[in-house]
């Protein structure tokens, strides 16, 4: 197969799997308040759905650690997912303008008639807001970089294509994001919306769905 088509399959499968951080109230998050539970459901080229956990560091500044889970809804649930483990920091606060950024290494599997992909990526992200321990409105731009997949093909693809299996860096495997954020949080639950824009690395190809939409959940616990 030639390497065009297989930069073409890279670019769907990285434009469907955008990743989604755990989203946070810093106002309402309380040192006490180790666990973060998390539940969202996204619109990611499919209806996606997330389970993340967090916790809190004993630091002198808000720093959250955990992993979230999630799977396009469809036929054959767990053929396609990615995983994530990482951290975000809020790094500083004037007023209630609070700045964080989010650090995240990516695991994701997506799987047709012809290839099954194994990747592993990351993703960047920094946000900045106004936070109230009700309420929150936030801006965030992030990269979400796949680095290196792992190519099984399909005895049907390799019938009709000189295809070889194997590991690759598709040089078209990334996308820039960008968008807003908002919540509203009541004693130790936060309900969470996001959307925004896609925009691949190189500036010229489109994504298939240009744009992302997320209502999220979080349970804090002491």
């Amino acid at each position: 197969m030639k390497i065009i088509t297989k930069l073409i399959i890279f670019s769907v499968f990285i434009t469907t799997n955008l990743s989604y951080a755990q989203t946070l109230n810093w106002a309402n998050l309380q040192k006490e308040q180790r666990h973060i539970a998390s539940l969202a459901i996204g619109l990611d080229y499919s209806l996606t759905l997330s389970v993340g956990y967090g916790y809190q560091l004993k630091t002198n500044f808000p720093i959250v650690v955990g992993a979230e889970y999630a799977m396009p809804s469809g036929k054959n649930l767990g053929d396609d997912f990615k995983t994530k483990v990482g951290g975000q920091v809020r790094w500083f606060r004037v007023g209630d303008f609070r700045f964080s950024t989010k650090v995240q290494g990516i695991f994701r599997r997506y799987e047709n008639n012809y290839v099954r992909l194994n990747n592993f990526g990351a993703d960047f992200s920094g946000v900045i807001g106004y936070y109230k321990p009700k309420w929150f409105l936030a801006g965030e731009v992030g990269f979400d970089k796949a680095i290196v997949t792992h190519f099984k093909h399909t005895e049907a693809m390799k019938e009709n294509f000189a295809a070889k299996d194997g590991w690759y860096n598709p040089a078209t495997g990334g996308n820039f994001y960008y968008g807003l954020q908002s919540g509203f949080s009541w004693r130790s639950h936060d309900l969470i919306l996001k959307a925004g824009k896609i925009i691949t690395q190189d500036f010229r190809t489109t994504p298939l769905l240009p744009f992302y939409a997320q209502i999220g959940y979080n349970l804090k616990i002491k």
